[in-house]
């Protein structure tokens, strides 16, 4: 395992390097990859891999805004990166409980968890939930998560996520790098 002292960005390339280099040692042919621009997803292409890149939902930081351009994202899918825009798994309505009632509801605990271990590797967990929900990739097989703690990337694991419904089911296989910082 690989730790980085610091997070962030500046570990996206030994991330995506190390993540690429344990799928071929274990045959994992699917990543997921967090990326709201698509360049975290782009270092990934001419690998071999299938490639689904997770983005923000639409009106994460302003209401009715992407932000991946139209233009970024018919890009990636004409390279054949499968992209997924939609309710952040451990967010969505439990946030917007705590934002009315100000309250603390179960996705979130669950998130601050899994944060405990850093944010990209609670991303990682929730965009590879998010990505079997939405049948971007195959049920019962181990994949390689890639997530960040902002911009960039700077976690990557060996997953085998279950259905958002089975969600305690998810497997957690191997860390493969992470921030000693969070």
């Amino acid at each position: 395992m690989i730790n980085f002292e610091k997070r962030g960005r500046r570990n996206t390339e030994e991330t995506v390097s190390a993540a690429v280099a344990r799928a071929k040692e274990l045959n994992i042919k699917h990543v997921v990859v967090a990326s709201n621009s698509g360049e975290t997803a782009e270092k990934f292409l001419e690998q071999e891999l299938e490639i689904v890149c997770v983005t923000h939902h639409v009106g994460y930081k302003e209401p009715g805004v992407d932000e991946m351009g139209a233009e970024k994202r018919q890009v990636l899918q004409e390279q054949g990166i499968k992209i997924l825009t939609t309710t952040h798994l451990l967010a969505g309505v439990d946030r917007s409980l705590r934002f009315k009632f100000e309250g603390v509801y179960p996705a979130e605990i669950i998130a601050s968890t899994l944060r405990l271990l850093g944010h990209g590797l609670k991303v990682c967990v929730e965009i590879s939930v998010m990505a079997l929900d939405a049948g971007l990739i195959p049920y019962g097989e181990e994949i390689i998560a890639v997530g960040g703690s902002g911009k960039g990337a700077d976690a990557a694991c060996v997953i085998m996520p279950a259905h958002a419904s089975q969600f305690f089911d998810t497997m957690v296989k191997e860390i493969i790098c992470m921030p000693r910082e969070k």
